[in-house]
């Protein structure tokens, strides 16, 4: 069953991605005001509790928005469950999804730092994982620096806020985020250590 899981995820991607396609960037941009407050008016979040989304693939927003939408329907047991979001999608349609999606995509992220004594460790589980443990390399999906794979529906995690990449593999590993296709961040992350956590949220940050 394993060997079907990433054609399965090139398959969603790819739905995902063609679906978010048709949105309208200036569109978006007009409808993007009330998320400048937590994500910056360009989407590049001026504090760490919230992502950058300046652009990340709009395949990829778009699916986070229908999950945080989906995730208060359900009272959390489907898609992604949010408080803050899910007040901020409520009213979106999905016309509105895909032109928010498009817009942010259409901004450029800011750059990021990795600390020097991270590099090294950082380096070496990101690139290499770790077979002992099962730990697959980072590259495997998100790519060797960190853009992501927009037709495969992995986002771009280069330059982005160490805090907040750190609560979300966090979360992934208590299993609070759970809309991670075919459980393959779960899976990952339930192997990572705090330390591993750490060392990963900071070396990304910079990540060119």
């Amino acid at each position: 069953m394993k060997k079907f899981a990433l054609p399965l995820t090139l398959f969603l991607g790819l739905i995902s991605t063609a679906y978010a396609a048709d949105g309208d960037a200036e569109a978006g941009k007009a409808k993007s005001v009330t998320c400048a407050a937590c994500h910056g008016m360009d989407g590049n979040s001026p504090t760490d509790l919230y992502p950058k989304i300046a652009g990340q693939h709009a395949g990829y927003l778009f699916k986070q928005l229908k999950e945080f939408k989906l995730g208060a329907a359900t009272g959390g047991k489907e898609g992604r469950n949010n408080a803050v979001m899910a007040g901020m999608v409520a009213a979106l349609s999905e016309q509105d999804m895909k032109d928010l999606a498009a817009y942010y995509a259409s901004q450029t992220m800011k750059e990021g730092s990795t600390p020097e004594d991270v590099v090294a460790k950082g380096e070496k589980l990101f690139r290499g994982g770790d077979m002992e443990r099962g730990i697959t390399a980072c590259i495997a999906c998100h790519g060797p620096r960190g853009v992501g794979h927009s037709l495969a529906g992995f986002p771009k995690i280069s330059f982005q806020h160490a805090a907040y990449v750190k609560t979300q593999l966090e979360s992934f590993r208590n299993g609070s985020r759970a809309n991670d296709m075919n459980g393959m961040m779960r899976d990952i992350a339930k192997k990572l250590t705090d330390e591993d956590i750490e060392v990963l949220s900071k070396y990304v940050g910079g990540l060119h």
